[in-house]
């Protein structure tokens, strides 16, 4: 772990407290997958939400929060953000934008607090999700982050599909 590592998970924990959102966070193996964090974690993979991070066609970034067991719809994303084009950007672009790597990207502590969009899923569920830092997790209410954020709750996923039969 750099130094530079070392900040993040301490900036999340900082704008938490700032936000007086009550979280936890937790050291975890390093795991080579999403399902395997979360049986590491002794969760469903959809209790791990990823905080995806999103450009906008002007350049502007948002954060997706989509649980674990699901991906991004883009036609509902778009829908409800009211554009017509979303990307995926760069990993350098995304660490520019939050000041996180990705498999550590929590819009807690971001360098930029972008707008947050949370899966209607979510909601009333425990999640974990990165904690700005490798090797941990953070775990929070949903409802009291939303909340914290002012996110906006929608539909925005789609169940992943299943690959080959």
């Amino acid at each position: 772990m750099s130094a530079d590592s070392a900040v993040g998970r301490h900036r999340a924990q900082a704008d938490a407290e700032a936000r007086d959102l009550a979280i936890e966070i937790v050291p975890r193996p390093a795991a080579g997958s999403l399902e395997e964090a979360a049986a590491l974690l002794g969760l469903a993979p959809r209790s791990i939400v990823k905080s995806l991070v999103v450009k906008r066609h002007d350049g502007q970034f948002l954060f997706a929060l989509v649980p674990g067991d699901r991906q991004i719809s883009w036609s509902k994303l778009r829908t409800v953000v009211g554009v017509n084009k979303l990307r995926l950007p760069e990993a350098s672009l995304a660490f520019e934008a939050t000041g996180y790597e990705r498999g550590t990207i929590t819009p807690l502590g971001s360098t930029v607090a972008w707008p947050v969009y949370a899966d209607r899923s979510v909601v009333g569920e425990r999640i974990a999700m990165g904690a700005g830092e490798d090797g941990f997790s953070l775990f929070v209410q949903a409802d009291e982050l939303i909340a914290a954020y002012g996110a906006t709750v929608a539909d925005i996923s789609d169940p992943i599909a299943a690959s080959g039969s």
